[in-house]
């Protein structure tokens, strides 16, 4: 199937192994689940982009901008992230260096207001079994 891009794995590699200290900074605030239990990970390749941090249980993309970037080109990128089912935040670097808790709340913020992906079976199941026992 070609997608009209070739997989930028090789690069989002080596993008791992060349995070700016923002990047390694955040990494060790949200690695290993510790922001509401959702799992991150690092240079995510979403089509022919590779966004900073992404995940994708919930669908969502963390940017860590530095002065270089150019909003136009940002914001054709989110579209398009956006377009494959992910909500995109970003922050600059200076934000990550310094004032990492007030990043890391922003980002529990957004996590704790995006909807469920996956609604509790459970709960669907008392849903069912209560229409039942009132038919």
């Amino acid at each position: 199937m070609d997608k009209g891009y070739a997989r930028p794995t090789a690069k989002a590699r080596a993008l791992r192994n060349n995070a700016t200290q923002a990047e390694r900074i955040l990494w060790r605030a949200i690695s290993a689940r510790k922001i509401s239990n959702i799992r991150f990970n690092r240079q995510v390749p979403i089509g022919p982009f590779i966004c900073d941090f992404a995940a994708r249980s919930i669908g969502l993309v963390i940017e860590v901008d530095g002065g270089q970037h150019i909003a136009a080109i940002d914001a054709n990128r989110t579209r398009y992230i956006e377009t494959q089912g992910y909500r995109v935040i970003r922050f600059w670097n200076n934000d990550v260096l310094g004032n990492l808790d007030g990043v890391i709340e922003e980002i529990a913020r957004v996590i704790a207001d995006m909807p469920s992906p996956d609604p509790s079976r459970s709960r669907e199941g008392s849903l069912e079994r209560e229409q039942d026992e009132r038919a």
